[in-house]
């Protein structure tokens, strides 16, 4: 197939994108600046390299290469995908997985699709975000003490993984806590999937979740005991995913979406 240019760069590259050829903020690129050399640089480029789960492999890579028409003209990175944000943050928004043409497109979290819109525009009303969009990896978005990830690293079939491929990914999570425990007090669970798979690895990280484990809802909150080497307690936010399902039949509104973010950010 052949190569086509990055919509911002206008770089050329095949779909998937192969490690280390430039694709803005990859991490296994060691001309990056988009991630700190050390653990976080390692633990992205981990991600961002995994084929543990052969179903996810086989279903990004094939949507990679078929791409959905209003997107023919463009690479897809095609890969997993990292966390995306500040290595001190205070807030730590989990979702659930890259969607097919949005992360899996982009190679950032939440980044190229209408999910993304909504939640880096909250993020922004909130004062989480320095700018309300995030288009493409390297358009010179930052979040402000905030950190944004996935329970799951790849685009999964019908945007539902297995609990096994749910747990292969697992560790990159743990990771990625115990990396931010000097500074955590907030995560925001959107959805019960995130909010699930945030509960289970605040647990394994090293706090103890409450009997009877805490239920999802929006607005949700569950005040859990701070992770060890943590700044204090630790407090999970439920918000509904800013899926199409949630915003386009109003279950999800920019005011509730607004309030858990507010929270969030006077939290931490």
């Amino acid at each position: 197939m052949t190569d086509l240019p990055h919509p911002l760069t206008g770089r050329p590259y095949p779909s998937p994108v192969p490690p280390a050829s430039g694709w803005p903020g990859d991490p296994t690129d060691a001309r990056t600046a988009d991630v700190p050399a050390g653990p976080w640089r390692e633990l992205d480029a981990t991600i961002s390299t995994c084929r543990r789960c052969p179903r996810l492999v086989t279903w990004r890579e094939e949507v990679a290469h078929a791409k959905r028409a209003s997107y023919a003209g463009e690479p897809y990175w095609g890969r997993p995908v990292p966390g995306f944000g500040a290595t001190d943050a205070g807030v730590l928004v989990v979702g659930l997985a890259p969607a097919a043409h949005g992360a899996n497109r982009t190679g950032r979290v939440f980044t190229g699709d209408r999910s993304g819109d909504w939640l880096y525009a909250g993020l922004h009303r909130a004062g989480l975000a320095t700018q309300p969009t995030s288009v493409h990896a390297g358009d010179g978005l930052e979040l402000v003490g905030t950190r944004v990830a996935a329970a799951v690293r790849c685009a999964p079939p019908a945007n539902k993984p297995t609990p096994a491929e749910r747990d292969a990914c697992a560790p990159f999570l743990d990771t990625e806590l115990g990396l931010l425990a000097p500074h955590l007090r907030v995560v925001v669970a959107l959805g019960s999937f995130g909010w699930a798979a945030a509960l289970t690895a605040l647990g394994r990280a090293g706090s103890a979740v409450p009997r009877p484990r805490p239920r999802f809802g929006h607005g949700a909150e569950a005040h859990l005991p701070a992770l060890p080497g943590g700044p204090g307690p630790l407090v999970l936010l439920g918000c509904y995913h800013p899926s199409q399902q949630n915003t386009f039949t109003g279950r999800l509104t920019e005011p509730m979406l607004d309030a858990v973010l507010g929270r969030a950010a006077a939290l931490g």
